[in-house]
């Protein structure tokens, strides 16, 4: 492990990154939460067709 050549690494991505602008950030968040929300209802309809599949047996 060379911890030197490490440094250098981090610090090159450090100065490469920027912080996003408001219309990035928004983006990224709408995206996000419509993916967590879809992930969710997946798992709800899940839930669902199991509760009427155990109710049935």
């Amino acid at each position: 492990m060379d911890v030197p050549l490490e440094l250098s690494a981090y610090t090159r991505v450090l100065r490469l990154a920027s912080t996003p602008s408001w219309e990035e950030f928004s983006q990224i968040a709408k995206i996000a939460g419509a993916g967590i929300l879809l992930i969710g209802l997946i798992g709800f309809v899940i839930f669902l067709l199991m509760s009427g599949v155990t109710s049935v047996i």
